[in-house]
């Protein structure tokens, strides 16, 4: 198995505040930590139905506690998303993309 060196010899973990893309990594980290957290809460809400359907009282509300949790850490990183990342980011980066168009209905012609 090759071994990957996570941070260059001559750099390390906070020695840069942003590099260019950075707010893409964030934003991807950020995105990929709330998919696991919609996971996790899809699967915790089941069960807890699931426990009050049988019956199981002190399961479901054990069940509903992490559920809360769940959702807790979710608005976290909704907050963290809204106020950290720069949309503006990726703007100093040459994209070979150009942006979509808006809309692509056809405009009828002003009446006079």
């Amino acid at each position: 198995m090759p071994r990957y060196r996570v941070w260059p010899s001559n750099r390390r973990p906070g020695s840069q505040v942003a590099e260019p893309g950075q707010g893409r990594i964030d934003a991807a980290l950020i995105a990929a930590a709330q998919r696991v957290e919609h996971y996790e809460m899809a699967g915790y809400g089941c069960v807890r139905t699931f426990a009050n359907l049988l019956g199981y009282t002190s399961a479901a509300k054990l069940l509903q506690e992490t559920l809360d949790e769940e959702g807790g850490a979710d608005k976290k990183l909704t907050e963290l998303a809204e106020t950290v990342i720069d949309i503006e980011a990726g703007e100093d980066e040459e994209s070979e993309e150009e942006p979509a168009p808006k809309s692509k209905a056809k405009k009828s012609p002003a009446k006079k």
